[in-house]
């Protein structure tokens, strides 16, 4: 009975010693297979171009092929939840902005998932302040010709976002609190259909993030009107920011990281943030990203946990200030 017992907890110890040593060997065989981007909004904007970018790159680097699959809906949260019920084993991997991870917790009473729980963070990629831009048709070319027109028509002039919740909802929010005018709010499923309506000149006004709406304005499709920022881009020109104009309460902006699901071992994860740092650093990638106003970050994973907390503290006074919530 003695032997058995022995027998038995050696038998244990081997299968542990196995286990171990197969993770090992999973980890160091990593990848092998294709890795899946999932951008959890539609095509068309700068949650959809970063992952492509990137992926080109890291499909050369790394010797699978890396591919973006777009799953939009509920302010990032359709795509967050595939994410979370996927295999944590790297080959799954969440484009996450502010939103996903600092807003929609304080926006929808009961969110299908934790920021903080359900994922690891890999790399904060990329981040770009917003800008408040409107039709050619309005006749206002700056934010207090805007406030006029806004003040002489109540309720008539809109404003249009890639959802409840979103930083261009919060933004338009916080035009309203910080100036005192009515504008109407219409949301989107994302940014790319919102930004559609506004070029067509359905919606007046949207206050989206620089890097997708800063073309528009350079071919003429947009006037901008205020970048809401308490600090001048090296891209915004002559485009005054909310700083210059006394309004540092008008502030919004968007970042763009990469997550994966909870419990991903930890040396893939660092293979990953190696990786994605290396395409960030590409000199096309960081061309093009450069070239319509974003700023690349690529930090480590522990630097970017704690960002993301900060940044939820800071969302959900911004949230409460808004009043925005989703039943």
């Amino acid at each position: 009975m003695h032997h058995k017992f022995i027998s038995m907890i050696n038998k244990f110890i081997l299968l542990l010693i196995l286990g171990a040593l197969s993770g090992g060997a999973i980890a160091a065989d990593y990848p092998n297979k294709p890795i899946v981007i999932i951008t959890p909004f539609p095509p068309g904007s700068t949650s959809d171009l970063i992952p492509r970018l990137v992926s080109q790159v890291m499909t050369k680097s790394m010797g699978v092929t890396v591919l973006v699959e777009n799953r939009p809906g509920a302010n990032g949260s359709v795509g967050a939840n595939k994410v979370v019920n996927s295999p944590a084993d790297g080959y799954t991997v969440l484009l996450a902005t502010t939103g996903v991870l600092a807003i929609n917790q304080w926006i929808y009473p009961k969110l299908s998932y934790s920021p903080e729980k359900d994922f690891d963070p890999v790399i904060n990629a990329a981040a770009t302040p917003n800008m408040i831009v409107v039709h050619p048709s309005v006749k206002a070319d700056n934010l207090n010709e805007l406030i006029a027109l806004a003040k002489s028509k109540p309720g008539e002039l809109s404003f249009a976002s890639a959802g409840n919740g979103s930083t261009s909802h919060l933004c338009g929010e916080t035009l309203k609190a910080t100036t005192g005018i009515d504008i109407v709010h219409i949301p989107y499923q994302g940014p790319a259909p919102a930004m559609q309506d506004v070029l067509g000149g359905r919606v007046s006004i949207m206050c989206d993030n620089f890097s997708n709406v800063i073309q528009h304005v350079r071919a003429g499709r947009l006037k901008a009107i205020v970048i809401t920022s308490k600090e001048k881009s090296a891209k915004s020109g002559d485009i005054p920011t909310s700083g210059d104009l006394g309004i540092p309460d008008l502030e919004a902006g968007i970042w763009y990281g990469f997550v994966v699901p909870a419990g991903t071992p930890k040396d893939i994860i660092s293979k990953l943030n190696m990786e994605f740092a290396k395409a960030l650093h590409d000199p096309e990638v960081t061309q093009k990203l450069d070239s319509i106003g974003l700023k690349i970050i690529a930090d480590q994973p522990e630097v970017f946990r704690n960002f993301i907390a900060k940044e939820a503290t800071r969302m959900q006074k911004v949230v409460k200030a808004s009043g925005a919530q989703i039943n």
